[in-house]
């Protein structure tokens, strides 16, 4: 996945709230997904339930990420160490909160990550020193941007080494502004607008949710590279809707 943001291409995936199952993983496989990303925040995820769904993910093209609920409530690399290759975090407000968040996720020098070798993370396998460096090549940095004083500080929020998505969290940040869920509204539509030039200034990839497949083709025409695919919830409840009144 990472590779494939350095390369300046799109990659797709989607948020589950609340389908934790094995099965779920291969079938985003086969879908031609390219990430997943366990929403421990607003989910129904703990601790235990990820590292069971990170383990479906092994034999599949998905990189599994963990959605935290903010950037304290874990010890973040824990996460890495029961084999997520991502972290996910919201409500990012300052480029100094964002490099301490990646010092955790990264081993020195890039960062102060404790090693433990022998674990889900290396496949139960030690290797070598040069483990240090793919580890850190692979583990992907997402923020979410969602309030005003991200908005603040969105240059140097996107400028931090080692981010590679800035995910905009459009709900939170609609609602902190004062026009919740207006998603039309002239100021949501410049912040939009101001995430992707940030982004593409400092070589970061634009994120985004959007719910329905005319939304998706519209920001991605605006420049947004990680797309997820709505969540499980949404895209289940629509699908399940549609099927049912065609039965009329």
């Amino acid at each position: 996945m990472r590779q494939k943001l350095k390369a300046g291409e799109t990659v797709f995936g989607q948020m589950i709230l609340e389908l934790f199952t094995p099965g779920v993983a291969p079938l985003l496989h086969h879908a031609g997904l390219d990430f997943v990303i366990y929403d421990m925040e607003h989910g129904r995820c703990g601790y235990e339930l990820l590292s069971q769904m990170v383990t479906s993910c092994r034999g599949t093209r998905l990189t599994p990420i963990a959605r935290v609920p903010d950037l304290y409530a874990y010890p973040m690399a824990r996460l890495l160490d029961i084999g997520a290759k991502g972290v996910m975090i919201p409500r990012l407000e300052t480029a100094q909160q964002l490099q301490d968040a990646v010092a955790q996720l990264k081993y020195p020098p890039q960062g102060r990550r404790g090693v433990a070798l022998g674990l889900a993370h290396d496949d139960f396998h030690p290797r070598g020193a040069a483990y240090f460096e793919e580890a850190n090549e692979e583990t992907v940095v997402i923020a979410i941007i969602e309030t005003p004083q991200a908005l603040e500080n969105l240059d140097a929020i996107v400028a931090t080494p080692g981010l590679d998505i800035a995910w905009m969290g459009h709900y939170d940040l609609t609602v902190s502004l004062g026009i919740p869920a207006q998603f039309d509204h002239p100021v949501f539509l410049g912040a939009m607008d101001a995430l992707v030039a940030a982004c593409q200034k400092h070589g970061v990839a634009p994120g985004f949710l959007p719910g329905n497949e005319a939304d998706m083709k519209h920001w991605l025409a605006k420049g947004f590279r990680a797309i997820s695919l709505g969540s499980d919830v949404g895209v289940y409840s629509r699908a399940v809707t549609q099927f049912r009144q065609a039965a009329g």
